[in-house]
């Protein structure tokens, strides 16, 4: 239980196996999506990178805006802290 994960901590640092079938597959589907170049459809690691980018902005801006919040009315954050506390507990409780 003490083990701690030691993966890859950036969207970069993903690598496939170079011999898997999944590999196999999905350079096969990244050549036919090369090829139909028309329709303006983007590789699928990239397409999932630029998600990824995207969550963590979304992320970051809406973690600032609550931080400022929070500072600008720490009383208020705290009671409504406190009262959604409270209903989860009562949901919990049943």
């Amino acid at each position: 239980m003490t083990e701690t994960y030691t993966g890859p901590t950036n969207v970069e640092d993903i690598e496939d196996d170079a011999d898997s079938a999944v590999a196999t597959l999905d350079r096969q589907a990244e050549e036919i999506l090369a090829e139909d170049r028309s329709f303006g459809v983007r590789p699928l690691r990239q397409a999932i990178r630029e998600d990824a980018l995207h969550a963590r902005d979304w992320g970051r801006t809406r973690t600032g805006r609550l931080r400022h919040a929070v500072e600008e009315n720490p009383v208020r954050a705290s009671l409504y802290a406190l009262g959604i506390g409270v209903v989860i507990g009562l949901l919990a409780a049943r």
